[in-house]
């Protein structure tokens, strides 16, 4: 799909530039000559690789953020943005993992396991909630591992984060692999019962059969998985669990599929997803004796519940086809409600009247206390994140001349551009630093004059 589109908007003569673990794993595939390129930790540049794109230049960007030497989680917390919702805010907790899956690209283009600090992460949820945010979900490629390499853990950053969420506001965990939740049940169970953080927890198991996850290389027996799964749903009651799986993985038998029917069917997972296995070049598994092309079969099993409770939801979202909002309730599933303005943003008491097999219909409680977790209205949709009141309203209609902090390359930045990056440098200041960076820019620009067509960095 990706490669069939930017090849598309190529016949069209429009400039693309590609981003994610894909370039950044195989940057010298065929397909990606001529292209700019983002690295995934390079992100918080793009307004330099699209304006340098335009102007008909070639720039690649896939250098490693180091710290001392220490790599770096990726791009800065505090960077401004623009919300796709500006009811969520979506916080990457740590970049990397601590695995080595023989079927995992991520790997190759994200490392190994790298944090961003407690602090930071709380300070960014603060910050969310001071702009009218009234859901976090925290992301990761690994969130059990998060702290690992920083003297730190989960649930310590998870207690921090609950001391910091306002009343009628939500958390919401991402994906943790079973190894490294292990140790931390008791508390993790606390947590997940927390009122402000949603009783759900993704944790893929990929596959049933202890031989297939040897080869999998995934660091855990199904025993373990089970231990997981079974320990919070007896310490939190409903809880949801998601879950993946992976079919036809090299050397999986027939004996091997049935052991994962037989596991979805014990613990009928109310979000399941299933993928066949694909050979990612490269990668480990791509090189081992492939299971020959066959029907694979899903089975999903829904728990249809709910019609006749009184449920707490927080409504944030508009439904696909408009004719509702969708809230979700304490255990992260899907409840539907009129689309009455007064209640986005919100956390209500509902009447569920109708279930399926994806979601759920509930009506408003007429006499039930609404709660308004944003402490400011919410930002208004492609509002920026991150600027003060001084900065989002200035005129956004004029260009100036400024370097990246980094001061690699000289870029004709918009004006609202601009002052995204004269924030982040205004909190690294420093005399010294003007100096330097004066020196840089100096060269930066001279390179650039006397460059070719083509900045490959």
């Amino acid at each position: 799909h990706c490669l069939s589109f930017f090849r598309k908007a190529q016949q069209e003569k429009k400039k693309v530039v590609l981003a994610g673990c894909v370039p950044q794993a195989q940057p010298r595939q065929d397909y990606l000559k001529g292209l700019s390129i983002i690295g995934v930790q390079q992100i918080d540049r793009v307004v330099e690789v699209v304006e340098e794109t335009i102007k008909g230049h070639s720039v690649r960007l896939l250098g490693q953020k180091k710290d001392n030497g220490k790599r770096l989680g990726g791009a800065r917390l505090d960077l401004p943005k623009i919300r796709k919702n500006p009811l969520i805010e979506i916080i990457s907790i740590n970049s990397g993992c601590l695995n080595a899956c023989t079927y995992c690209k991520t790997k190759h283009a994200r490392g190994d396991l790298a944090s961003y600090p407690v602090e930071e992460l709380v300070d960014r949820a603060k910050q969310s909630f001071q702009e009218g945010v009234c859901e976090i979900w925290l992301t990761s490629e690994d969130t059990g591992a998060y702290g690992r390499d920083i003297g730190t853990d989960l649930p310590t950053l998870l207690w921090k984060l609950v001391e910091a969420i306002p009343e009628g506001a939500m958390l919401r965990l991402g994906m943790t692999n079973p190894p490294y939740i292990l140790e931390h049940l008791e508390e993790m169970a606390k947590i997940l019962n927390h009122p402000r953080v949603y009783a759900f927890l993704h944790i893929p198991v990929q596959s049933a059969s202890d031989s297939v996850l040897m080869d999998m290389k995934r660091e855990y027996c199904v025993a373990d998985f089970k231990q997981v799964v079974d320990f919070l749903k007896a310490k939190v009651p409903g809880i949801t669990i998601a879950t993946d799986i992976i079919c036809g993985f090299p050397g999986e038998t027939d004996e091997d599929f049935q052991e994962t029917v037989k596991l979805v069917e014990h613990y009928r997972f109310p979000s399941l997803f299933i993928n066949q296995f694909y050979p990612r070049p490269g990668t480990p598994a791509a090189k081992m004796h492939q299971v020959p092309a066959a029907v694979v079969r899903s089975i999903f099993f829904a728990t249809i519940h709910g019609v006749g409770e009184r449920q707490r939801v927080l409504v944030t979202e508009e439904s696909f086809d408009s004719n509702y909002y969708v809230a979700h309730n304490p255990f992260y599933e899907q409840v539907l409600v009129p689309k009455d303005p007064l209640l986005m943003g919100k956390m209500v008491e509902v009447n569920i009247y109708e279930a399926g097999k994806h979601f759920m219909k509930g009506q408003p409680v007429s006499d039930a206390r609404v709660y308004t977790a944003s402490i400011t209205r919410p930002l208004a949709k492609g509002e920026v994140s991150g600027l003060t009141g001084e900065f989002r309203h200035a005129p956004q209609n004029g260009t100036n001349w400024k370097a990246h902090p980094s001061a690699e390359i000289p870029v004709k930045t918009p004006l609202g551009s601009w002052m995204a990056l004269q924030l982040a440098w205004q909190q690294e200041g420093g005399g010294l630093k003007i100096l330097s960076v004066s020196l840089a820019l100096l060269a930066a620009l001279v390179m650039f004059y006397y460059g070719g067509m083509k900045t490959e960095l």
